[in-house]
């Protein structure tokens, strides 16, 4: 609980973007995020990253990409 108070982690938004597809759940068109995350322990910058976060316009849902072995086509 203590811990909670020392970290902290900062979200900005580098830029969006139309991503392929449609949403499965409305079918709406999909977008793609690019987030700067950075952690923070005692205000010492401990961790940064650039992750992509995809959403759906209409419904607003936060949609995940679940990768599997055989859509790779690794031989």
């Amino acid at each position: 609980m203590g811990l909670s108070y020392i970290c902290e982690e900062q979200q900005k938004e580098l830029g969006r973007q139309q991503a392929p597809g449609t949403c499965p759940y409305c079918r709406g068109k999909v977008e793609v995020m690019d987030v700067e995350v950075q952690s923070k322990l005692c205000f010492l910058p401990m961790c940064f990253q650039i992750k992509k976060k995809y959403f759906c316009t209409l419904c607003s849902k936060r949609l995940e990409i679940l990768y599997d072995k055989t859509m790779l086509n690794l031989s």
